[in-house]
């Protein structure tokens, strides 16, 4: 059953037609399921029926022809009622629909399961048999579990076929939705960007040139091949059997008379290298996986790991080819930090990942640059996407491919607005953060996540509520030395010389990962990250420390923040090893200037021992012990306030992180990404009684995540008593200018209602509309 399983969803997705994937679809599960009918119908929520797309049974005629109203007959009912309907006699039901164009009066057996992808019904598979009799459980569970897999294929499916259809008749605007993930408008060309060689992800499509085509797969694989001889040498020198042999069966199959041949033959009809080498490959895979011995199954994974490295030799290649435009709006499976930074100083004007969610680094970053971004498109067709023109709004999270005339006008004119709006709040970026009715808040700067964070001085921040200090271990091969980090942790100091600068100590694990210093764990986020990991190593933890206070001298703006704090024990070590680092780089201190003076006084007899002591010991007092605070974002630091802040000076809120724990949502998991929202009820909660709490024990209060950017958190968070609020320099006048617009008796008004509301869309629909009636709209879309 799983072999078939896999074999019918391969065939459909490696079909580059949606229809011949639909007819090929239908024709393996009748033959699969040994039924004399089975049909798929696709819904067209525009017109609120079911089409009928591709039928092994029914009349031919009626394909394409035949539509179901979405509250009509059986196939609509399986729909409403979103779960399998089995019923042994179709024509003595209900709800059956006779509709004589599609020819089915002798069936009499239905059974049909809706093919469902992110709660969106997409269609209707449906079988059907003469005898009248109710299909088997294992019937109703194979084609449950075949409509599963093929949810994500379809959708796919249907994406690439529009895009197909627009490209040939040129119809229409295709628009597709993703995750929000940074505000602002791009328009502008795509540029796909694909790092990692993935069979899956490759889009078929076809080229003028196949000559240029065949050349590319050429270079490929004598490049594959050289690569198979250097491996082959290496191992040999460590092994000597027969496991050496895999590497001439890859050789073999690279000549022109098996494998490779049959790529170029597929190149020769017009296909792009990759989608020959993905026609082929994932070919082979489906019949070594359908064949019963388990030695040639597992041939499959040889196959598989072959094309892979034949694609990432291709992909190079066409990467080399790759020349960048002026502007540009950049997409990738998975956009990171990293490919963020590397074109954001080469006409990047926005960017779109396939996966993540509105907290990844990616998005964080984007926000940070003010560059608009959508994440999670529900869309793997990023070959038919390069070089498209497209409109992305990163406030809906709509990207809109080849946008006609008259949605570009409408577009360019929200851009002049959106810009309009961005020159005015400029206008509050050195004023002070107070309320109409005199209530100040301090706005804070996060930093670290990017280099060259200095113009954000300029943008009315008071200082640094966090620093990232993981990012320059991560841009590394080794842990850096003391020194390194002194010098460093000095110049982000020196950025506000009046102000405090408050950094975290080395937060790694979860997704955040150092080269040099792998963590393998299944569930990283609840695993060895943060405080646990510096704890462990407290030889990391000391030296990092001790940066930071050497770098401090003269200065005195540093704060220290421990992140990943679970628990009262935590604090009371790293406080230990806090004090261990002062006391003894004070002692180093206070050697190394008497040494230093008692050198010099030798040369002109003016000082004693005892007088050298006392004057380095002067100096070394300059070495002052810092405030060490918490972030607050496990769950269980909520309820041990009081015992915290008896060991701290002040607690700040990692709202993406406390988020995501309470709602048991990863934040970069795309498939879930619609759970994972800061404006959840019991976030807010959460956050409101936390604010009581350190008011109560007198205990500074920060909120350092993303939820301190957007105006209506800002507005929430100032009711709630935060002192200081904490985002990127691209907010920073923006939410100035939100707070300087509203009074705080207004801010409390809106809080009180916001807290009783029950799900996270009432509180995003109610806030909404008083920043409209507060005349804040352009906040939240562009143009209002």
């Amino acid at each position: 059953m799983l072999t078939t399983l896999r074999r019918i969803v391969l065939e459909f997705s490696q079909e580059a037609e949606l229809q011949n994937a639909l007819e090929r679809m239908v024709y393996n599960v009748k033959k699969a399921m040994k039924t004399d009918c089975c049909s798929i119908y696709l819904a067209d929520y525009h017109q609120q029926h079911f089409l009928l797309m591709a039928s092994d049974g029914l009349a031919k005629t009626s394909v394409g022809e035949t539509s179901i109203g979405f509250s009509e007959g059986l196939v609509g009912l399986v729909g409403q009622r979103e779960e399998p309907l089995n019923i042994a006699d179709a024509q003595q039901h209900q709800d059956y629909m006779h509709a004589p164009e599609v020819e089915e009066d002798d069936f009499n057996a239905f059974l049909g399961t809706p093919i469902i992808h992110q709660r969106k019904v997409l269609g209707i598979l449906a079988i059907q048999q003469k005898e009248s009799r109710h299909y088997t459980e294992n019937d109703e569970a194979f084609l449950v579990t075949l409509s599963a897999q093929l949810a994500s294929a379809l959708a796919n499916a249907e994406v690439k076929n529009l895009l197909s259809h627009q490209q040939q008749k040129n119809q229409g605007v295709k628009q597709l939705h993703g995750i929000a993930g940074a505000p602002g408008i791009a328009l502008s060309e795509i540029i796909v960007c694909q790092p990692q060689a993935d069979l899956a992800a490759v889009s078929l499509k076809k080229s003028p040139d196949s000559q240029k085509q065949l050349l590319r797969f050429e270079q490929a694989v004598e490049k594959t091949r050289i690569e198979f001889d250097v491996l082959s040498s290496q191992l040999s020198e460590a092994i000597d059997d027969d496991s050496l042999a895999i590497f001439d069966v890859y050789k073999q199959l690279l000549e022109q008379a098996s494998l490779g041949h049959e790529v170029a033959a597929k190149i020769s009809k017009g296909w792009r290298a990759d989608s020959a080498l993905k026609l082929v490959i994932e070919h082979y895979i489906s019949q070594f996986e359908a064949i019963e011995d388990s030695y040639f199954r597992e041939r499959a994974s040889d196959i598989r790991d072959l094309g892979t490295r034949l694609l990432v030799n291709i992909q190079q290649q066409a990467k080399e080819e790759l020349e960048l435009p002026k502007e540009f709006i950049l997409l990738a499976q998975d956009v990171s930090a990293s490919l963020v930074a590397q074109y954001q100083h080469q006409g990047l004007l926005g960017i779109i990942s396939l996966t993540g969610s509105n907290n990844s680094h990616a998005a964080i970053l984007a926000r940070s640059l003010g560059l608009p971004a959508i994440m999670g498109v529900n869309a793997l067709v990023l070959g038919q996407l390069h070089q498209q023109q497209a409109i992305i709004d990163g406030y809906s999270g709509e990207l809109f491919i080849n946008p006609d005339e008259g949605l570009i006008r409408e577009y360019q004119y929200l851009l002049s607005q959106e810009k309009a709006l961005t020159d005015k709040v400029m206008e509050v970026a050195q004023l002070p953060c107070i309320t109409q009715d005199g209530r100040a808040i301090e706005v804070l700067l996060n930093a670290g996540l990017s280099a060259g964070f200095e113009h954000s001085a300029k943008l009315g921040a008071l200082g640094i509520g966090l620093y990232r200090t993981e990012i320059p271990f991560m841009n590394r091969n080794c842990f850096p030395s003391e020194q390194e980090q002194t010098q460093l942790y000095r110049k982000v100091l020196q950025v506000f010389p009046k102000h405090g600068v408050t950094m975290r100590t080395l937060d790694v694990g979860g997704d955040k990962s150092l080269p040099y210093f792998p963590i393998n764990e299944e569930n990283p986020f609840l695993g060895w990250r943060g405080i646990r990991i510096t704890l462990d190593h407290p030889e990391i933890f000391l030296v990092q420390v001790r940066a930071m206070l050497r770098a401090n001298q003269g200065l005195n703006n540093l704060e220290i923040m421990l992140p990943m704090i679970s628990g009262v024990e935590e604090i009371d070590e790293a406080n230990r090893l806090i004090n261990q680092a002062f006391f003894e780089l004070k002692a180093e201190l206070t050697k190394d200037i008497t040494t230093e003076l008692m050198s010099a006084s030798n040369e002109d007899g003016h000082l004693t021992l005892q007088q050298a002591q006392k004057k380095a010991q002067a100096v070394s007092a300059k070495l002052v012990r810092p405030k060490i605070g918490i972030m607050l974002e496990v769950p269980s630091v909520i309820f041990q306030m009081e015992a915290l802040a008896k060991r701290v000076d002040f607690f700040s809120v990692g709202s993406n992180d406390l988020t995501q724990y309470l709602l048991a949502v990863d934040r970069n998991n795309s498939q879930v990404a619609n759970l994972y929202d800061a404006f959840h009820p019991a976030v807010l909660n959460a956050l409101n009684s936390i604010a009581k709490q350190s008011a109560q024990y007198l205990t500074p209060i920060s909120l350092c995540g993303e939820l301190a950017s957007q105006p209506a958190g800002a507005i929430l968070l100032l009711a709630m008593g935060f002192d200081k609020i904490s985002m990127n320099g691209h907010n920073v006048p923006r939410i100035k200018w939100v707070i300087r617009h509203i009074s705080f008796e207004q801010a409390q008004n809106i809080l009180d209602k916001t807290l009783t509301l029950t799900t996270a869309k009432e509180v995003h629909s109610y806030l909404n509309e008083q920043l409209e009636v507060l005349g804040l709209g352009g906040f939240i879309r562009a143009g209002y």
